[in-house]
């Protein structure tokens, strides 16, 4: 959400919803819709609890009311940074853990924009010798509890609610670069394959990442698959290998085979080591 002043790291930590609203939204996510009837069942509290939570829920623009239920505003914008910090966590960090399993230590990579991407970042930090390029302020923030890392951030305009480094200063910096890896996040994935985001400025920097990298890696949770954006950003045949907390539905699963695309699917039960 817009904010009037620049927001502290502190502030960035501090939680907008509680885990009942957090575990909302993942369902909105999933199901497109959620009844209040359902929640009241799934969760084992008063339809009221229910209701005054999708109320807060709305206010944030993060769900639409209707009638016995609401939906995920998923067409125009995309949910508040704040709200997709707690959604799915154990699925991101179980991802961020698997993406790391295959990055080898004295390697260079980008990291973008996202909380996947920031799962990955925490995950990365046992490593040794990393050369990290990244447009994520709070990535770099992250890995500088890293052991030997090198951390270079792009230069250009701060999206204050987030703390992404977009625009064209960031591009041309990204540019100068050739590395090992591109590790990108994304708002959702369309059934023909293409692969979409809400801001113009965050695609054209995920774009030249994807373009001075060896290998792309896509780090996503299930819920992205056919949700909506507006901003095209590719195709996944761009990609070498998606990462995910479960296997994709049948139809994604057939076209990631085709364009032979590696599913790598994490499993967010498992202990962290």
């Amino acid at each position: 959400m817009p904010r009037s002043t620049t927001p502290s790291l502190a502030s960035l930590a501090e939680p907008s919803l509680n885990p009942r609203q957090a575990l909302i939204v993942e369902r909105a996510q999933a199901d497109g819709f959620v009844s209040i009837e359902a929640l009241t069942e799934a969760l084992d509290v008063t339809p009221q609890t229910i209701r005054r939570d999708i109320n807060v829920l709305c206010e944030q623009g993060i769900l639409r009311r209707y009638h016995g239920g609401a939906s995920l505003v998923t067409n125009t914008r995309n949910v508040d940074y704040e709200a997709r910090r707690q959604m799915m966590a154990a699925e991101k960090a179980a991802i961020g853990r698997l993406v790391a399993q295959h990055i080898p230590d004295g390697a260079s990579l980008f990291l973008n924009i996202g909380t996947t991407t920031e799962a990955v970042a925490r995950a990365l930090l046992n490593h040794r010798g990393l050369r990290i390029i990244t447009n994520n302020i709070n990535v770099a923030v992250l890995l500088s509890q890293g052991h030997d890392f090198e951390i270079t951030i792009a230069g250009g305009r701060v999206r204050l609610n987030d703390l992404a480094v977009v625009g064209e200063a960031a591009i041309d910096f990204i540019n100068q670069f050739k590395v090992d890896f591109g590790v990108i996040g994304i708002s959702g994935i369309d059934p023909d394959g293409t692969l979409l985001d809400f801001d113009f400025r965050e695609v054209k920097v995920a774009q030249t990442i994807i373009s001075n990298a060896r290998t792309v890696f896509l780090a996503t949770d299930y819920s992205k698959f056919g949700r909506r954006a507006m901003v095209k950003l590719g195709h996944v045949s761009l990609l070498d290998a998606l990462f995910i907390d479960r296997m994709p539905p049948p139809a994604f699963a057939d076209l990631l085979r085709q364009e032979r695309v590696a599913v790598h699917v994490a499993d967010p039960s498992a202990d962290a080591p």
